[in-house]
């Protein structure tokens, strides 16, 4: 999935999720309603769709945010202990958001 999530053993309905968002990160003003109908045709929802482009969206908000900001990487010992922890706990622990 990481190398190519093109030629990845996914869904028909996920690939076509990429591919949107694909388009969304390299030409976000040329989305057209086809597009839209692509996805739909796949079996996504409007709020799925919604969900995905504001997913999109704000990723690169922060990462453009964060280049420009200066904020320094993580090491890679705070993302193994990140890792672990969403593992065994998810975002939500003792009742409140993290």
């Amino acid at each position: 999935m990481l190398a190519d999530w093109r030629t990845a053993p996914i869904s028909d309905k996920d690939k076509a999720l990429f591919t949107f968002i694909d388009k969304v990160n390299r030409a976000s003003n040329q989305i057209a309603q086809d597009d839209i109908d692509t996805l739909r045709r796949h079996g996504w929802t409007e709020e799925a769709i919604y969900d995905a482009v504001t997913v999109c969206a704000l990723f690169n908000f922060y990462n453009r945010w964060v280049d420009a900001t200066g904020v320094p990487d993580m090491p890679a010992a705070a993302y193994e202990l990140s890792g672990q922890r969403l593992a065994g706990h998810g975002y939500f622990q003792g009742g409140k958001m993290e």
